[in-house]
């Protein structure tokens, strides 16, 4: 193989900061397996430092809610053209999309016109909303890898070549350590994650400080975590802080969810990618989202699976409690937060149940066995 390949060029599209940080690790995979590589495209800075050209940053594109797609479609088609510019003129020998579907879909259908073979990596989640995008998912996409073990089979009867790679936050999680130091906690203590994005913080971390006030006059010796995602601002954090003033103890850290996670013995997380990383370590959780209430009212009339929480997607029942909307107030994030915090059994069959979703995940590799696929596409 590695003297069949020359210096290949693959275009590789992330355009959020999830699918950013995937997609570098995928980068440095095939930069393992085989150096004669030239990547560009579209991303942040975990693929700039992965060695990626990146011709467009992701941060334009970034959006959260359906919206919210309205205020930034100026920059949206902006990118769409840029992206489909750059396939004209660069003809790479591969394009890779990480999620972000209703931008990627339309670069494939222009990949498809040029011959350009398309992996797609990280399903868009056409098995919870819009199925219909199945069908040009089958015309467009050469090879789906996806991470979670129900979308193989929702694939395949489909007709849509699929290979499951297993999670790729695996790759980098150490749950033994994280056990290990959370029984040395001396005290409970909460982590409290807003979000990966400017708008999802602005959202989320007003009710989880008004919460954490609830739940301070409650029980003794309480502390809170605040998670700062290095794709958010942290004087967004702290002016969010300053407007709520009240009884509580509140650290900011930078570190990893997983590092996060082996100093809690509690979190309450937005919904999203975080979620699996909370469950991987075992931590309990308690899931909350809010979107504007139009993106809420179209999101009730399209989705159509039970639940929005990937945990409780794989264990295809709710085991973590979510909070949606209106029900994510600060006095039922409370009430649900030290009703679980009283009940140390019930704490420990949650810890049990999320160890399950994470043997369901596949073991570590994802991003090499990713890299395989797109090797044998070249």
């Amino acid at each position: 193989m590695n003297q069949l390949i020359k210096q290949k060029c693959i275009m590789i599209i992330a355009g959020e900061a999830s699918g950013d940080i995937h997609g570098s690790n995928l980068v440095r995979a095939m930069h393992e397996k085989n150096g004669a590589f030239f990547f560009c495209g579209i991303g942040g800075q975990a693929l700039k430092h992965a060695g990626v050209r990146v011709l467009i940053d992701a941060e334009e594109l970034a959006v959260v809610g359906i919206s919210e797609v309205f205020l930034k479609l100026p920059a949206i088609f902006r990118g769409l053209t840029a992206a489909k510019q750059i396939l004209k003129g660069l003809r790479p020998d591969l394009l890779i999309l990480i999620d972000y579907p209703d931008f990627n879909l339309r670069v494939a259908a222009t990949a498809k016109k040029l011959g350009i073979p398309v992996l797609y990596y990280i399903s868009p989640q056409v098995w919870a909303w819009r199925s219909s995008r199945v069908n040009k998912i089958e015309k467009l996409i050469n090879r789906m890898a996806v991470i979670l073990p129900f979308e193989e089979e929702f694939y395949r009867k489909h007709n849509v070549p699929v290979t499951f790679v297993g999670h790729p936050l695996l790759d980098h999680n150490s749950a033994e350590h994280i056990i290990g130091n959370r029984k040395d906690l001396e005290s409970d203590v909460i982590g409290l994650l807003p979000g990966s994005r400017d708008g999802e913080v602005g959202r989320h971390l007003p009710v989880m400080l008004e919460a954490a006030f609830i739940i301070t006059g409650r029980i003794k010796k309480i502390k809170f975590i605040i998670s700062v995602a290095p794709s958010v601002k942290r004087k967004q954090i702290e002016e969010i802080i300053k407007k709520h003033n009240g009884s509580a103890d509140f650290e900011l850290v930078t570190e990893s969810v997983a590092e996060v996670c082996s100093q809690c013995s509690f979190v309450i997380a937005a919904s999203g990618t975080v979620t699996l990383e909370v469950a991987i370590t075992g931590t309990p959780m308690i899931i909350i989202y809010k979107v504007s209430p139009l993106s809420y009212w179209l999101g009730k009339i399209m989705i159509s699976v039970k639940n929005i929480g990937l945990v409780n997607l794989i264990a295809g029942r709710e085991i973590v409690p979510e909070l949606l909307q209106s029900k994510a107030c600060p006095e039922n994030i409370a009430d649900t937060a030290v009703a679980m915090l009283n009940d140390p059994p019930g704490l420990e069959r949650l810890s049990n149940e999320l160890h399950g979703i994470r043997d369901l995940l596949g073991g570590p590799g994802a991003s090499e066995r990713v890299a395989d696929i797109a090797l044998s596409m070249l």
